[in-house]
C-alpha cells in the first residue's frame, strides 16, 4: 500500500486519552495516542500487560465504564467522531459497521441462549426482522469460520462447545455486519497453538476478503510478524514505536521494542539464559517523571528523567518517543 494510492483511514485516532480514577486522582491508562488504520491493513497493537493496549480498543469502541473515563481526543470513524454520539447512535453502528473480538468467548456469549438465538438477536438488533433470513445469515457466517455442521450448531448452548468452537462463533457473530473495522483483543490467547494457527489463518482470510481495518491487539510479536502490516508498541499509555512490520522488527527504534524483540524465546540461543526487559512496568499511579521508560533504559540520561521525548519520524516511517534511539548499524 503505497502512499500515492493510499485512501482515506477508515480509523483515524488523534490524541485519545483515557483515565481511572480512585481516591487518590485520576491516572492515564492511555496518554494521547493517535492512530489510523486504513482498509484492508492489519495494524498489530503490542506491548506488556498493563501497558494500555486492550483500554485503548475498548475505549475505541466507546466501552469504558466507571471508574474508567475518556477525557479527551477524537475518534474518527469514517471521518465522523464517535466520541460526538449518542449511545443509541453507537449502539447502531457497534457490532455492525465497527466489531470487536474479545479475548474470553464467554465474555462476549449468554450461557442462557443457543448459538442461533444469539446471532439472530444481534441481526434484529440491526434491522434484520425477518427471522428465517437472520437464521440463513447466522449459519452463513459460521460456516466462514470453520465451523462444521453449522445448522446442527445454532442449537447448542456456549457451554457444548470446545474452546476453539466458541471463539470461532465469538468472530463469526462480529462479522455479521460485514464490519468496515474489526479490533481483535489477544482473540487466540487462551486456546492451544494448534487452533491458534487455525483462526488467526481464518480471520486472516476473511479480513483480507472483506477489506476491513483490522487492529490486532496482542503481547505476541510473532503472531504480529506474520499478520501484521504496520506495527504499533505500547508503553505506558503511550504508543513509543509505530512503522511498517518489517521495519520495526528488524531495526528497532525504541529500546523498549528492542527489549520485547530480545525477551522472545526462539530468538535466544539454545542453552543461554532467556534476555528480558529488566524491571516491571510502573503501575498507573506511579508513572515516573520525562520517559516513562527511563527506570529500565539501559540507555536513560537525565533528559529522560526529565523531559518526554518529542516524537521523531525517519525516512523508513518508523515514529518514536525517544532520547536515545537505537542506532542502526544496517539499513532495513
Amino acid at each position: 500500500m503505497t502512499d500515492q494510492i493510499k485512501p482515506s483511514p477508515v480509523l483515524d485516532v488523534r490524541g485519545l486519552q483515557t483515565v481511572f480514577h480512585d481516591t487518590q486522582g485520576a491516572w492515564p491508562a492511555v496518554d494521547g495516542i493517535d492512530l489510523t488504520l486504513y482498509p484492508g491493513e492489519v495494524l498489530g497493537l503490542v506491548g506488556e500487560s498493563g501497558s494500555g493496549k486492550s483500554v485503548a480498543g475498548f475505549s475505541v469502541m466507546g466501552l469504558i465504564d466507571p471508574p474508567g473515563e475518556i477525557t479527551a481526543g477524537e475518534v474518527l470513524f469514517r471521518g465522523e467522531d464517535l466520541r460526538k454520539k449518542s449511545e443509541e447512535e453507537l449502539r447502531r453502528i457497534r457490532g455492525i459497521a465497527l466489531a470487536m473480538i474479545f479475548q474470553n468467548p464467554l465474555s462476549t456469549l449468554n450461557p442462557v441462549l443457543r448459538i442461533g438465538e444469539q446471532m439472530t438477536e444481534v441481526l434484529s438488533e440491526h434491522g434484520h426482522d425477518d427471522s428465517a433470513a437472520a437464521a440463513s445469515l447466522a449459519v452463513e457466517s459460521l460456516r466462514k469460520v470453520g465451523i462444521p455442521a453449522p445448522e446442527q450448531r445454532i442449537h447448542q448452548y456456549p457451554h457444548e462447545l470446545s474452546g476453539g468452537m466458541r471463539q470461532r462463533v465469538a468472530i463469526a457473530i462480529a462479522l455479521l455486519g460485514d464490519p468496515a473495522v474489526i479490533i481483535a483483543d489477544e482473540p487466540t490467547t487462551a486456546l492451544d497453538v494448534t487452533i491458534q494457527g487455525q483462526i488467526i489463518a481464518e480471520l486472516q482470510k476473511l479480513q483480507a476478503e472483506s477489506g476491513a481495518g483490522m487492529i490486532w491487539i496482542t503481547h505476541d510479536l510473532g503472531v504480529v510478524a506474520e499478520l501484521a502490516d504496520r506495527i504499533a508498541v505500547m508503553y505506558a499509555g503511550n504508543i513509543v514505536e509505530m512503522g511498517p512490520t518489517d521495519a520495526v522488527l528488524d531495526h528497532p527504534r525504541h529500546p523498549y521494542t528492542l527489549g520485547l524483540l530480545d525477551s522472545v524465546p526462539g530468538d535466544t540461543v539454545p542453552g543461554a539464559p532467556l534476555r528480558q526487559v529488566p524491571g516491571n512496568a510502573p503501575p498507573l499511579s506511579q508513572r515516573p517523571l520525562g520517559c516513562p521508560f527511563h527506570p529500565r533504559c539501559a540507555s536513560a540520561s537525565d533528559i529522560c528523567r526529565r523531559d518526554m521525548p518529542e516524537r521523531e519520524t525517519d525516512a523508513f516511517g518508523r515514529s518514536y518517543l525517544c532520547h536515545h534511539p537505537v542506532s542502526q548499524k544496517v539499513d532495513p
